[in-house]
Protein backbone atom coordinates (compact mmCIF):
# COMPACT_ATOMS: atom_id res chain seq x y z
CA UNK A 1 0.00 0.00 0.00
CA UNK A 2 1.51 3.32 -1.05
CA UNK A 3 1.50 6.66 0.75
CA UNK A 4 -1.44 8.04 -1.23
CA UNK A 5 -3.50 4.99 -0.32
CA UNK A 6 -2.61 5.42 3.36
CA UNK A 7 -3.69 9.06 3.24
CA UNK A 8 -6.97 8.05 1.60
CA UNK A 9 -7.58 5.35 4.22
CA UNK A 10 -6.93 7.79 7.09
CA UNK A 11 -9.10 10.47 5.52
CA UNK A 12 -11.89 7.95 5.03
CA UNK A 13 -11.81 6.98 8.72
CA UNK A 14 -11.86 10.62 9.77
CA UNK A 15 -14.73 11.33 7.41
CA UNK A 16 -16.60 8.30 8.72
CA UNK A 17 -16.43 9.52 12.32
CA UNK A 18 -17.62 13.01 11.39
CA UNK A 19 -20.53 11.77 9.28
CA UNK A 20 -21.64 9.26 11.93
CA UNK A 21 -21.52 11.98 14.61
CA UNK A 22 -23.49 14.32 12.34
CA UNK A 23 -26.08 11.60 11.66
CA UNK A 24 -26.64 10.94 15.37
CA UNK A 25 -26.79 14.67 16.06
CA UNK A 26 -29.43 15.11 13.35
CA UNK A 27 -31.47 12.23 14.80
CA UNK A 28 -31.18 13.61 18.34
CA UNK A 29 -32.30 17.07 17.21
CA UNK A 30 -35.21 15.50 15.32
CA UNK A 31 -36.37 13.51 18.35
CA UNK A 32 -35.89 16.29 20.90
CA UNK A 33 -37.55 19.01 18.82
CA UNK A 34 -40.55 16.93 17.73
CA UNK A 35 -43.63 15.84 19.67
CA UNK A 36 -43.51 12.26 20.92
CA UNK A 37 -45.97 11.18 18.23
CA UNK A 38 -43.18 11.48 15.64
CA UNK A 39 -41.27 8.64 17.35
CA UNK A 40 -43.72 5.75 16.89
CA UNK A 41 -45.16 7.50 13.83
CA UNK A 42 -46.71 4.94 11.50
CA UNK A 43 -44.41 2.20 12.76
CA UNK A 44 -44.95 -0.86 14.94
CA UNK A 45 -44.05 0.55 18.35
CA UNK A 46 -47.55 -0.27 19.58
CA UNK A 47 -46.80 -3.94 18.86
CA UNK A 48 -43.26 -3.85 20.28
CA UNK A 49 -44.40 -2.21 23.52
CA UNK A 50 -47.41 -4.50 23.86
CA UNK A 51 -45.21 -7.59 23.59
CA UNK A 52 -42.71 -6.17 26.08
CA UNK A 53 -45.48 -6.03 28.71
CA UNK A 54 -46.28 -9.75 28.38
CA UNK A 55 -43.26 -11.27 30.11
CA UNK A 56 -40.25 -13.15 28.76
CA UNK A 57 -40.35 -13.85 25.00
CA UNK A 58 -40.77 -17.51 23.97
CA UNK A 59 -41.32 -18.49 27.59
CA UNK A 60 -44.44 -16.50 28.47
CA UNK A 61 -45.66 -15.62 24.96
CA UNK A 62 -44.93 -16.28 21.30
CA UNK A 63 -43.51 -13.62 19.01
CA UNK A 64 -43.32 -13.39 15.23
CA UNK A 65 -39.80 -11.97 15.57
CA UNK A 66 -36.52 -13.90 16.01
CA UNK A 67 -35.09 -13.64 19.54
CA UNK A 68 -32.63 -10.73 19.58
CA UNK A 69 -35.06 -7.85 19.14
CA UNK A 70 -37.77 -9.09 21.59
CA UNK A 71 -35.12 -9.37 24.31
CA UNK A 72 -33.66 -5.93 23.54
CA UNK A 73 -37.19 -4.56 23.63
CA UNK A 74 -37.88 -6.26 26.96
CA UNK A 75 -34.63 -4.91 28.43
CA UNK A 76 -35.56 -1.35 27.41
CA UNK A 77 -39.01 -1.84 28.94
CA UNK A 78 -37.45 -2.93 32.24
CA UNK A 79 -34.86 -0.13 32.29
CA UNK A 80 -37.48 2.60 31.77
CA UNK A 81 -39.83 1.10 34.36
CA UNK A 82 -42.54 0.32 31.82
CA UNK A 83 -43.15 3.96 30.84
CA UNK A 84 -44.33 3.94 27.25
CA UNK A 85 -42.91 7.33 26.19
CA UNK A 86 -39.51 6.56 27.70
CA UNK A 87 -39.59 3.17 26.01
CA UNK A 88 -40.27 4.83 22.65
CA UNK A 89 -37.43 7.33 22.97
CA UNK A 90 -35.01 4.66 24.19
CA UNK A 91 -35.85 2.26 21.39
CA UNK A 92 -35.64 5.01 18.75
CA UNK A 93 -32.14 6.02 19.89
CA UNK A 94 -30.88 2.43 20.02
CA UNK A 95 -32.18 1.75 16.51
CA UNK A 96 -30.57 5.04 15.42
CA UNK A 97 -27.23 3.80 16.76
CA UNK A 98 -27.55 0.73 14.54
CA UNK A 99 -28.44 2.95 11.58
CA UNK A 100 -25.39 5.12 12.26
CA UNK A 101 -23.24 2.00 12.44
CA UNK A 102 -24.65 0.89 9.10
CA UNK A 103 -23.67 4.25 7.61
CA UNK A 104 -20.10 3.76 8.86
CA UNK A 105 -19.90 0.24 7.42
CA UNK A 106 -21.40 1.50 4.16
CA UNK A 107 -18.47 3.89 3.85
CA UNK A 108 -15.92 1.16 4.56
CA UNK A 109 -17.45 -1.19 1.98
CA UNK A 110 -17.40 1.70 -0.49
CA UNK A 111 -13.69 2.12 0.21
CA UNK A 112 -13.07 -1.56 -0.50
CA UNK A 113 -15.00 -1.18 -3.74
CA UNK A 114 -12.70 1.76 -4.55
CA UNK A 115 -15.60 4.24 -4.20
CA UNK A 116 -13.38 6.75 -2.45
CA UNK A 117 -13.45 10.45 -1.66
CA UNK A 118 -14.56 11.74 -5.05
CA UNK A 119 -17.57 9.43 -4.67
CA UNK A 120 -18.40 10.63 -1.18
CA UNK A 121 -21.68 11.89 -2.66
CA UNK A 122 -22.99 8.32 -2.39
CA UNK A 123 -22.52 8.50 1.36
CA UNK A 124 -24.26 11.87 1.61
CA UNK A 125 -27.16 10.53 -0.43
CA UNK A 126 -27.44 7.50 1.88
CA UNK A 127 -27.25 9.89 4.83
CA UNK A 128 -29.98 12.13 3.41
CA UNK A 129 -32.28 9.28 2.44
CA UNK A 130 -32.18 7.61 5.85
CA UNK A 131 -31.74 10.43 8.39
CA UNK A 132 -35.37 11.52 8.25
CA UNK A 133 -36.94 8.33 6.88
CA UNK A 134 -39.23 6.99 9.59
CA UNK A 135 -38.70 3.40 8.42
CA UNK A 136 -35.17 3.64 9.82
CA UNK A 137 -36.26 4.12 13.43
CA UNK A 138 -39.95 3.08 13.61
CA UNK A 139 -39.04 -0.55 12.83
CA UNK A 140 -36.09 -2.64 13.98
CA UNK A 141 -34.94 -3.64 10.47
CA UNK A 142 -31.86 -1.33 10.79
CA UNK A 143 -30.50 -3.82 13.33
CA UNK A 144 -30.60 -6.66 10.81
CA UNK A 145 -29.19 -4.42 8.05
CA UNK A 146 -26.29 -3.50 10.35
CA UNK A 147 -25.40 -7.13 11.05
CA UNK A 148 -25.76 -8.03 7.37
CA UNK A 149 -23.46 -5.26 6.13
CA UNK A 150 -20.94 -5.90 8.90
CA UNK A 151 -20.85 -9.56 7.88
CA UNK A 152 -20.29 -8.54 4.25
CA UNK A 153 -17.49 -6.15 5.24
CA UNK A 154 -15.71 -8.76 7.37
CA UNK A 155 -15.96 -11.36 4.61
CA UNK A 156 -14.35 -8.82 2.27
CA UNK A 157 -11.68 -8.24 4.92
CA UNK A 158 -10.94 -11.96 5.29
CA UNK A 159 -12.41 -12.17 8.82
CA UNK A 160 -14.57 -15.19 8.10
CA UNK A 161 -15.39 -16.39 11.62
CA UNK A 162 -16.32 -12.93 12.99
CA UNK A 163 -18.46 -12.55 9.86
CA UNK A 164 -20.19 -15.85 10.65
CA UNK A 165 -20.94 -14.63 14.18
CA UNK A 166 -22.52 -11.35 13.07
CA UNK A 167 -24.47 -13.03 10.27
CA UNK A 168 -25.88 -15.44 12.87
CA UNK A 169 -26.79 -12.41 15.00
CA UNK A 170 -28.49 -10.90 11.96
CA UNK A 171 -30.49 -14.05 11.30
CA UNK A 172 -31.50 -14.08 14.97
CA UNK A 173 -32.73 -10.51 14.50
CA UNK A 174 -34.51 -10.99 11.18
CA UNK A 175 -34.05 -13.81 8.70
CA UNK A 176 -32.80 -11.71 5.74
CA UNK A 177 -29.01 -11.87 6.47
CA UNK A 178 -29.13 -15.58 5.60
CA UNK A 179 -29.22 -14.36 1.99
CA UNK A 180 -25.50 -13.48 2.24
CA UNK A 181 -24.51 -17.15 2.46
CA UNK A 182 -24.92 -18.16 -1.22
CA UNK A 183 -22.39 -15.55 -2.38
CA UNK A 184 -19.91 -16.79 0.24
CA UNK A 185 -19.93 -20.21 -1.42
CA UNK A 186 -18.64 -18.55 -4.59
CA UNK A 187 -15.95 -16.42 -2.96
CA UNK A 188 -14.51 -19.09 -0.64
CA UNK A 189 -13.37 -22.66 -1.12
CA UNK A 190 -16.03 -25.29 -0.50
CA UNK A 191 -14.46 -26.31 2.81
CA UNK A 192 -14.19 -22.73 4.05
CA UNK A 193 -17.72 -21.85 2.93
CA UNK A 194 -18.97 -24.98 4.70
CA UNK A 195 -17.22 -23.93 7.91
CA UNK A 196 -18.77 -20.44 7.79
CA UNK A 197 -22.22 -21.82 7.04
CA UNK A 198 -21.88 -24.47 9.75
CA UNK A 199 -20.95 -21.88 12.39
CA UNK A 200 -23.96 -19.76 11.40
CA UNK A 201 -26.31 -22.76 11.52
CA UNK A 202 -24.96 -24.05 14.84
CA UNK A 203 -25.41 -20.68 16.56
CA UNK A 204 -28.93 -20.21 15.21
CA UNK A 205 -29.97 -23.79 16.06
CA UNK A 206 -28.49 -23.59 19.55
CA UNK A 207 -30.39 -20.39 20.35
CA UNK A 208 -33.71 -21.62 18.96
CA UNK A 209 -33.06 -25.05 20.47
CA UNK A 210 -32.59 -23.52 23.91
CA UNK A 211 -35.93 -21.79 23.66
CA UNK A 212 -37.56 -24.99 22.38
CA UNK A 213 -36.31 -26.92 25.41
CA UNK A 214 -37.67 -24.17 27.70
CA UNK A 215 -41.11 -23.91 26.08
CA UNK A 216 -41.71 -25.98 22.93
CA UNK A 217 -45.23 -24.63 22.31
CA UNK A 218 -44.30 -20.96 22.34
CA UNK A 219 -41.12 -21.53 20.33
CA UNK A 220 -42.80 -23.54 17.56
CA UNK A 221 -45.65 -21.01 17.45
CA UNK A 222 -43.09 -18.20 17.07
CA UNK A 223 -41.39 -19.98 14.17
CA UNK A 224 -44.69 -20.83 12.46
CA UNK A 225 -46.43 -17.49 12.94
CA UNK A 226 -45.04 -15.65 9.90
CA UNK A 227 -45.94 -18.52 7.57
CA UNK A 228 -49.57 -18.35 8.61
CA UNK A 229 -50.11 -14.70 7.73
CA UNK A 230 -50.93 -15.45 4.11
CA UNK A 231 -49.84 -13.19 1.26
CA UNK A 232 -49.79 -9.42 1.53
CA UNK A 233 -48.73 -6.44 -0.58
CA UNK A 234 -47.16 -8.52 -3.39
CA UNK A 235 -48.07 -9.77 -6.85
CA UNK A 236 -48.93 -13.06 -5.17
CA UNK A 237 -51.34 -11.22 -2.87
CA UNK A 238 -53.07 -9.71 -5.90
CA UNK A 239 -53.41 -13.20 -7.42
CA UNK A 240 -54.81 -14.48 -4.12
CA UNK A 241 -57.15 -11.48 -3.87
CA UNK A 242 -55.68 -10.52 -0.50
CA UNK A 243 -55.75 -6.75 -0.04
CA UNK A 244 -54.55 -6.54 3.56
CA UNK A 245 -51.21 -5.74 5.18
CA UNK A 246 -48.88 -8.01 7.13
CA UNK A 247 -50.70 -7.45 10.43
CA UNK A 248 -51.97 -10.47 12.35
CA UNK A 249 -55.57 -11.35 13.01
CA UNK A 250 -57.23 -9.35 15.79
CA UNK A 251 -58.14 -12.70 17.35
CA UNK A 252 -54.58 -13.64 18.27
CA UNK A 253 -53.52 -13.99 21.87
CA UNK A 254 -49.75 -14.24 22.17
CA UNK A 255 -50.05 -16.18 25.40
CA UNK A 256 -51.96 -18.92 23.59
CA UNK A 257 -49.73 -20.74 21.06
CA UNK A 258 -52.64 -22.01 18.99
CA UNK A 259 -53.57 -18.48 17.88
CA UNK A 260 -50.28 -18.19 15.97
CA UNK A 261 -51.79 -20.60 13.44
CA UNK A 262 -54.84 -18.46 12.63
CA UNK A 263 -54.62 -17.85 8.90
CA UNK A 264 -55.43 -14.50 7.31
CA UNK A 265 -56.87 -13.96 3.86
CA UNK A 266 -57.37 -16.40 1.03
CA UNK A 267 -55.15 -19.47 0.49
CA UNK A 268 -52.42 -19.11 -2.15
CA UNK A 269 -53.43 -19.65 -5.76
CA UNK A 270 -49.85 -20.73 -6.47
CA UNK A 271 -48.27 -22.62 -3.54
CA UNK A 272 -45.17 -20.89 -2.15
CA UNK A 273 -43.13 -24.08 -2.35
CA UNK A 274 -43.68 -24.18 -6.12
CA UNK A 275 -42.47 -20.61 -6.64
CA UNK A 276 -39.64 -21.24 -4.17
CA UNK A 277 -38.29 -24.01 -6.39
CA UNK A 278 -38.46 -21.71 -9.42
CA UNK A 279 -36.77 -18.71 -7.79
CA UNK A 280 -34.15 -20.85 -6.04
CA UNK A 281 -33.42 -22.40 -9.42
CA UNK A 282 -32.93 -18.93 -10.93
CA UNK A 283 -30.63 -17.88 -8.11
CA UNK A 284 -28.61 -21.11 -8.27
CA UNK A 285 -28.23 -20.79 -12.05
CA UNK A 286 -26.93 -17.22 -11.74
CA UNK A 287 -24.60 -18.25 -8.92
CA UNK A 288 -23.10 -21.14 -10.87
CA UNK A 289 -22.84 -19.06 -14.04
CA UNK A 290 -20.79 -16.32 -12.36
CA UNK A 291 -17.14 -16.33 -13.43
CA UNK A 292 -15.73 -13.46 -11.37
CA UNK A 293 -15.80 -13.38 -7.58
CA UNK A 294 -14.24 -10.02 -6.68
CA UNK A 295 -15.67 -7.55 -4.15
CA UNK A 296 -17.86 -5.89 -6.77
CA UNK A 297 -19.42 -9.21 -7.71
CA UNK A 298 -19.85 -10.18 -4.05
CA UNK A 299 -21.79 -7.03 -3.11
CA UNK A 300 -23.92 -6.85 -6.25
CA UNK A 301 -24.79 -10.56 -6.15
CA UNK A 302 -25.97 -10.31 -2.54
CA UNK A 303 -28.20 -7.42 -3.60
CA UNK A 304 -29.46 -9.57 -6.48
CA UNK A 305 -30.17 -12.44 -4.06
CA UNK A 306 -32.28 -10.11 -1.91
CA UNK A 307 -34.18 -8.96 -5.02
CA UNK A 308 -34.89 -12.56 -5.99
CA UNK A 309 -36.12 -13.27 -2.47
CA UNK A 310 -38.41 -10.24 -2.50
CA UNK A 311 -39.87 -11.30 -5.85
CA UNK A 312 -40.57 -14.77 -4.45
CA UNK A 313 -41.82 -13.71 -1.01
CA UNK A 314 -45.61 -14.04 -0.47
CA UNK A 315 -45.47 -10.84 1.58
CA UNK A 316 -43.74 -7.48 1.46
CA UNK A 317 -43.44 -4.66 3.96
CA UNK A 318 -42.46 -1.13 2.83
CA UNK A 319 -39.69 -0.82 5.42
CA UNK A 320 -37.85 -3.61 3.59
CA UNK A 321 -36.55 -0.91 1.25
CA UNK A 322 -33.83 -0.51 3.91
CA UNK A 323 -32.29 -3.83 2.78
CA UNK A 324 -32.04 -2.66 -0.83
CA UNK A 325 -30.72 0.89 -0.38
CA UNK A 326 -27.06 0.01 0.40
CA UNK A 327 -26.81 -2.26 -2.64
CA UNK A 328 -28.41 0.29 -4.95
CA UNK A 329 -25.96 2.98 -3.86
CA UNK A 330 -22.91 0.69 -3.86
CA UNK A 331 -23.55 -1.09 -7.15
CA UNK A 332 -25.16 1.30 -9.65
CA UNK A 333 -23.77 4.39 -11.45
CA UNK A 334 -24.19 7.57 -9.41
CA UNK A 335 -27.17 9.28 -11.04
CA UNK A 336 -28.98 6.01 -11.71
CA UNK A 337 -28.46 4.91 -8.10
CA UNK A 338 -29.76 8.21 -6.71
CA UNK A 339 -32.81 8.21 -8.96
CA UNK A 340 -33.76 4.58 -8.37
CA UNK A 341 -33.24 4.85 -4.60
CA UNK A 342 -35.37 8.01 -4.40
CA UNK A 343 -38.16 6.61 -6.59
CA UNK A 344 -38.31 3.32 -4.67
CA UNK A 345 -38.51 5.18 -1.35
CA UNK A 346 -41.27 7.43 -2.67
CA UNK A 347 -43.26 4.46 -3.97
CA UNK A 348 -42.88 2.67 -0.62
CA UNK A 349 -43.96 5.81 1.26
CA UNK A 350 -46.91 6.19 -1.08
CA UNK A 351 -47.87 2.64 -0.19
CA UNK A 352 -47.37 3.11 3.55
CA UNK A 353 -48.25 5.42 5.13
CA UNK A 354 -49.80 7.71 2.50
CA UNK A 355 -52.44 5.41 1.01
CA UNK A 356 -52.88 2.34 3.20
CA UNK A 357 -53.04 4.30 6.47
CA UNK A 358 -56.02 6.12 4.97
CA UNK A 359 -57.75 2.88 4.08
CA UNK A 360 -57.13 3.14 0.33
CA UNK A 361 -56.38 -0.57 -0.19
CA UNK A 362 -57.58 -0.46 -3.78
CA UNK A 363 -54.39 1.46 -4.58
CA UNK A 364 -52.44 -1.77 -4.12
CA UNK A 365 -53.61 -2.82 -7.58
CA UNK A 366 -51.41 -0.04 -8.98
CA UNK A 367 -48.68 0.35 -6.36
CA UNK A 368 -47.68 -3.32 -6.22
CA UNK A 369 -47.08 -3.74 -10.00
CA UNK A 370 -45.14 -0.46 -10.07
CA UNK A 371 -42.94 -1.43 -7.12
CA UNK A 372 -42.44 -4.93 -8.52
CA UNK A 373 -41.38 -3.53 -11.90
CA UNK A 374 -38.83 -1.27 -10.18
CA UNK A 375 -37.44 -4.18 -8.15
CA UNK A 376 -37.14 -6.28 -11.32
CA UNK A 377 -35.29 -3.40 -12.99
CA UNK A 378 -32.97 -3.23 -9.99
CA UNK A 379 -32.38 -6.98 -10.25
CA UNK A 380 -31.45 -6.68 -13.92
CA UNK A 381 -28.98 -3.87 -13.21
CA UNK A 382 -27.44 -5.74 -10.28
CA UNK A 383 -27.03 -8.80 -12.48
CA UNK A 384 -25.35 -6.68 -15.16
CA UNK A 385 -23.09 -5.23 -12.49
CA UNK A 386 -22.25 -8.70 -11.17
CA UNK A 387 -21.06 -9.89 -14.59
CA UNK A 388 -19.09 -6.73 -15.31
CA UNK A 389 -21.41 -5.26 -17.97
CA UNK A 390 -22.24 -2.22 -15.86
CA UNK A 391 -19.43 0.16 -14.97
CA UNK A 392 -19.54 2.68 -12.13
CA UNK A 393 -17.13 5.39 -11.09
CA UNK A 394 -14.28 4.25 -8.87
CA UNK A 395 -11.34 5.90 -7.22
Amino acid sequence: MNLNQNRTERFSKSTTKKIVALFLTARLILFVSSPYEIIPGYGDYWNFFSQATLGIPYLHFWSEFPPIFPFISKLIYILVGGRENAYGYGLAMIISLFQAGTLAIFMQIGTKLNLREHNISRVWVYFALTAGLFYSWSYFDPMAVFFMLLGIYWIQDGKDMPAALVLAAGILTKWFPILVLPAIWKTRSSSRAFQITLVVIIIVVLVWGGFYLSNPGMTVASLASQGNKGSWETIWALLDNNDGTGNFSTEINRKIPETAYLRLGNPPLVPSWVTLIIFCGIGLYLLLKAKTQDDHWFVSFIGLTIVIFFLWSPGYSPQWILYLLPFILLSLPNNEAYLLAAVLILVNLLEWPVLLSRGNFGSLNYIIPLRTALVILLGIRLYQRSIGKLEIGTG
